[in-house]
């Protein structure tokens, strides 16, 4: 269970990052915090709410890489040349490079992209949304790492227009 100290903290964290929604599972129990705007809201389910008001109900730890995850989304990506198009991430989600862990890059720097070319994936509270390039050019950078928590609106990938 959480506790409430806990879940103050975890808000703060979130209040000073750029990151607009964390989720934490563990033992079945699962706390989503969501920051639309400008304002936080805190979603739980109702065993968790119960845990909260038991004094004696153990608490579950945060895991320590909510941290690094909060201050690798603070980091932004140089400002990308004029000739560039930047493909944006459009949710919340986590950024994946290939289909599966043993699957090839859906693109690599230097891979030439249509419209329709699928550039990535993006995970978002369990489905996989496949991204397309939305114009035909070279991929010439990879701006986020595979497995990174990634953010609406930030740049992914730079491509040169053809």
């Amino acid at each position: 269970m959480f506790k409430l100290d806990e879940i103050k903290e975890l808000i703060e964290l979130l209040d000073k990052t750029s990151v607009h929604e964390l989720e934490i599972e563990n033992e079945g129990a699962r706390l989503c915090i969501r920051k639309p705007g400008k304002s936080e809201v805190v979603q739980l389910q109702p065993s968790i709410v119960s845990g909260i008001a038991s004094a004696t109900a153990p608490a579950v730890q945060a895991p320590a890489a909510v941290a690094n995850v909060a201050a690798e989304a603070v980091a932004t990506p140089a400002e990308p040349a004029a000739n560039l198009h930047t493909i944006v991430s459009p949710m919340v989600g986590t950024f994946y490079r290939a289909a599966s862990p043993d699957a090839n890059s859906f693109v690599n720097i230097g891979d030439r992209v249509g419209e329709k070319t699928t550039v990535c994936i993006i995970e978002a509270m369990k489905l996989m949304n496949e991204l397309e390039a939305e114009i035909k050019g070279e991929i010439t950078d990879i701006l986020v790492e595979n497995g990174q928590l990634v953010e609406y609106g930030q740049p992914l990938f730079l491509v040169k227009p053809e």
